[in-house]
């Protein structure tokens, strides 16, 4: 198996909408059929699709997931908790870091306040994978920014996802996927509150129904299929770099492993090492298929591949070159970095610091991974005693300016 070869100026060209027209207009259907339909269409579609069986309750309380993390065995249970932990330790930095801000202003004092949502509704993939370490970086990281009601929703959920949502101190499961799972989020649907936020990773379907109802709600991103860029010179090994592009193609068939190199060599070398490790591979059908999106960028030099990293604005990136500091330097674009080869990408998907819920489809030109951020806001204030003369005379021009003559008015009854 190797990996095409693609010229720099070819690499704009490999960018996708992760959302086709025929999902995206499906998924609308189905948001207002749970719009008006409430509790009983979230049902009618959890049933259609498979996710939950006639009878079977589509809203798992705390008690059943305490219940879950109990019958788990020890080592399961605590690797989740220990998961738990790494994450909540670095977002409670993350939040540490937020501060109320005041200041002195013209007439009296002015500043923000950070205060958490209320609800948050967290995404976590089900089906051929289940995730439950999403279950930990989303409703884990919503619960240390103070979010007081968070639900987790995950398709056909199996006992480890439950633990999870029990370790991250989740209020409740809904045990619906897909678009009818953001339906239910939104609008409440006779099954809880609505959301005020929407985070987590998702297939097509979830990604198109979040950009859908992006304002109704707040949405942490629009995740399409996971990315990997592998940077390296010839100081790098091949059989690591060839690890860590499987360990991302085996997520999905459209997942995208993607190597930059300055070596033909390694190059090369990369190839014969995808081919070797790919045939003991028990996702070895996965992972082909989506080395077939994958491709390898040979660059001039570093500043040729730092350029081609930042068209792509990858999910993840990884540096595996002998100059780290001064490549480093010449990146902008990427959801979350690994610096040298004992950095893999599995240790960030595992919880070791950073989230791992990231921009893809060169979304992160614009955006950054989940944080504490997702589930905050910043709230200002202004507090005036006396107004001075002279900002009255300029708010009130500037409101004649704009032709609003109550506004300038407002402003004068300050005197």
């Amino acid at each position: 198996m190797t990996l095409r070869r693609i010229a720099f100026a070819d690499i704009a060209r490999t960018r996708f909408d992760p959302i086709d027209e025929p999902t995206r207009h499906g998924a609308a259907a189905i948001l207002a059929d749970v719009r008006s339909g409430g509790e009983a269409a979230v049902r009618k579609h959890a049933e259609r699709l498979g996710d939950v069986k006639p009878g079977e309750p589509l809203l798992i309380d705390a008690k059943t997931l305490a219940s879950a993390l109990a019958g788990l065995p020890r080592g399961d249970r605590e690797t989740l908790e220990r998961t738990a932990e790494r994450i909540q330790r670095f977002a409670d930095a993350q939040k540490k870091s937020l501060v109320a801000t005041e200041l002195e202003v013209e007439g009296g004092r002015a500043g923000h306040e950070v205060r958490p949502m209320r609800a948050a509704g967290c995404y976590a993939p089900g089906g051929r994978f289940p995730l439950p370490s999403s279950v930990l970086m989303t409703a884990v990281t919503a619960k240390v920014a103070g979010v007081a009601d968070v639900i987790v929703a995950s398709p056909k959920p199996t006992p480890v996802t439950l633990a999870a949502a029990a370790v991250a101190k989740a209020d409740a499961l809904l045990a619906v996927g897909g678009a009818q799972a953001i339906a239910a989020f939104t609008y409440g649907a006779g099954l809880m509150a609505p959301r005020d936020v929407i985070a987590g990773p998702g297939n097509r379907w979830v990604t198109a129904a979040k950009q859908l109802v992006a304002g109704v709600v707040a949405i942490d991103m629009l995740a399409g299929p996971s990315e990997l860029v592998v940077i390296a010179d010839d100081t790098a090994m091949p059989d690591v770099i060839a690890a860590d592009l499987l360990a991302q193609a085996e997520h999905d068939d459209d997942a995208l492993p993607v190597l930059i190199t300055t070596s033909t060599m390694l190059a090369d070398a990369v190839d014969l090492a995808l081919a070797e490790q790919l045939s003991t591979l028990p996702t070895k059908a996965t992972a082909s298929a989506a080395l077939k999106n994958g491709f390898c960028v040979l660059a001039r030099d570093f500043d040729e591949a730092a350029a081609a990293s930042d068209l792509l604005a990858p999910e993840h990136l990884e540096l595996q070159v002998k100059d780290i500091d001064a490549l480093r330097q010449k990146l902008n674009a990427y959801g979350a970095l690994f610096v040298g080869s004992a950095a893999a990408e599995v240790f960030g998907d595992y919880g070791v610091g950073p989230n791992h819920v990231l921009p893809t489809g060169g979304s992160a030109r614009f955006t950054g991974g989940l944080s504490v951020l997702t589930f905050l806001r910043v709230r200002t204030w202004l507090s005036m005693s006396a107004a001075p003369a002279h900002l009255i005379d300029d708010v009130a021009r500037l409101a004649r300016l704009e032709g609003l003559e109550a506004h300038a008015r407002a402003a004068e009854k300050r005197r």
